[in-house]
């Protein structure tokens, strides 16, 4: 592989319109290192009656057990229930659980609250919660509750969510789970074809986003994310799949895209998906996802401690193309193109270095002053790019940027900075309606002094201290046209979990494919 000594290379080339065969030419073997499967999940399905034999988990709105239609209740099972719920002071609110077992055939009974007039997403989370609370469970379950079909639909939905896991590479002390089905009781048709064709398919874009996040990185690195968002696409009506390597790159001045991943071996890729539904406009949404598949810091060599992180970085890139597969398998009618700009950022002697001038698609200039600042670098040819090909009607960006947002929001939201009112307002409400909620963070014009460069348009980073994740969201939207509606979304301190919560087992989160997915849909 042919490899560029300096990113000033790029500024001498001809920013010509990409021939259209090189849209479809991926160079390199595209294989995927073999990987051992994750645990079986339980397999998901919509009976009237409970099968035998199964532990049966009751959605609960108040301390009352309803009627629960096709659930074999004596009246003295139904009385034991009820002192059970009377001595623990169980009253069906959001979040709680009570767990019997003795009374009758059942090997256990687990009750789980969702609130009284419970949401979608909190009936969403009370079938998470029974998923996380089963893990272990050697029965086959059966969940029943005063839902009708549609909210059977959403619980459903809530327990394939919380029931992932990621242990394909454990080989000693494997806690395997049980995999009997879990089965809707009194729950129609229509619950078992809402999954099916709305929530099933959230569910395969949240588990790709999670998946491509939690491997490491001598497993997905940017020529092994390509192949598997290929496999996962595979077969999949409406979808269109655009691949750029580094010489594609370089023959359309990419170099900051291509100069973030110059210190590794592992060449730099930029991946385009794009998804038109019936009926869809012509111009897409954009989401553009950093894809950093192991961030080093580059020549701004990381710490040791913690380090092994990053190979989460990607989170971002991982969570537009599972944004993407949602829509695309649930044949939403909706025109979206999920780009991800991945590179590794290695410190090699073939590295970039602090002070380097790299160079846009656009021929702008940035003046690299910390080679940890990468992800505003990958972004900026990637919004380019998507801009000059697809003409988006707007552009979301999503990335672990910065750990100045971790410092104000913590885990509890990710940053949302955009420069236009009404793209910004469909994102908080997308946020709420998901559950994966966002704050709203400045973009104040006096962040540009802080960024001006005495040698390039731009530096990528300010000296000294400063608001970092406004500063980093600034630069990226350097690479915007202020005509373009535009929003950035920093999901550092929401992309990893530390533990379990209903819908979102310990690990890699794929944080932002239910936002987006709900974005893409104009709050369906």
């Amino acid at each position: 592989m042919i490899r560029i000594k300096s990113l000033l290379l790029s500024a001498c080339l001809t920013l010509a319109p990409a021939p259209a065969a090189m849209a479809q030419t991926v160079i390199g073997s595209g294989v995927v290192p073999a990987a051992a499967s994750n645990s079986a999940e339980r397999a998901i399905g919509f009976a009237a009656t409970a099968p035998a034999d199964a532990a049966l988990v009751v959605v609960m709105t108040d301390a009352t057990l309803p009627p629960l239609d096709g659930v074999t209740l004596s009246v003295a099972d139904r009385q034991a229930i009820a002192a059970g719920i009377a001595a623990a002071g169980f009253d069906g609110k959001a979040g709680s659980t009570l767990s019997l077992r003795g009374i009758g055939a059942f090997p256990r009974i687990l009750l789980v609250g969702a609130g009284a007039t419970p949401s979608s997403l909190a009936l969403a989370e009370a079938g998470g919660k029974a998923a996380q609370e089963l893990k272990s469970e050697a029965h086959p379950v059966a969940i029943a509750g005063a839902y009708g079909d549609a909210s059977a639909a959403d619980v459903a939905y809530g327990f394939a969510l919380g029931q992932y896991r990621f242990d394909r590479y454990k080989t000693v002390d494997k806690k395997t789970p049980a995999t009997g089905a879990v089965t809707f009781v009194g729950a129609g048709p229509a619950a078992e074809t809402a999954f099916a064709s709305r929530w099933k398919p959230l569910v395969d874009g949240v588990r790709l986003s999670r998946d491509l996040a939690n491997e490491p990185a001598n497993i997905i690195y940017p020529e092994s994310f390509v192949a598997r968002v290929r496999e996962a696409f595979a077969g999949t009506a409406g979808v269109g799949i655009e691949v750029l390597d580094e010489a594609a790159m370089r023959k359309l001045g990419m170099g900051t895209l291509v100069g973030v991943g110059q210190g590794s071996p592992r060449g730099s890729r930029l991946l385009a998906v794009r998804y038109r539904g019936a009926g869809a406009p012509a111009a897409p949404i954009a989401f553009v996802g950093k894809g950093i598949t192991f961030d080093s810091g580059g020549i701004s060599l990381k710490p040791g401690n913690g380090m092994w992180n990053m190979k989460g970085d990607m989170s971002g890139a991982a969570s537009v193309v599972g944004a993407a597969l949602s829509l695309a398998k649930s044949r939403a009618p909706v025109h979206v193109v999920a780009v991800a700009a991945l590179a590794e950022n290695m410190p090699d002697g073939n590295a970039q270095r602090p002070g380097d001038i790299t160079r846009t698609m656009s021929g702008k200039t940035i003046e690299m002053l910390n080679a940890d600042a990468e992800g505003r670098l990958v972004l900026a040819d990637a919004n380019e790019y998507v801009a000059a090909t697809y003409k988006p009607r707007a552009i979301v960006n999503i990335a672990t940027l910065t750990g100045s947002i971790v410092g104000a929001l913590d885990d509890q939201y990710a940053g949302l900075f955009a420069r236009d009112e009404k793209l910004a307002d469909a994102l908080l409400a997308a946020g709420a309606a998901s559950g994966e909620e966002l704050w709203r963070m400045p973009l104040h014009k006096n962040y540009a002094e802080k960024l001006k460069s005495d040698i390039a348009d731009i530096r990528n980073i300010a000296p000294g201290q400063g608001p970092g994740a406004s500063l980093g969201a600034h630069v990226i939207g350097f690479f915007v046209d202020e005509a373009t509606p535009w929003a950035h979304l920093d999901i550092a301190g929401v992309n990893q979990a530390d533990k379990a919560t209903p819908l979102v087992p310990k690990g890699m989160t794929g944080f932002g494919v239910r936002l987006l997915d709900q974005l893409a849909r104009g709050g369906e």
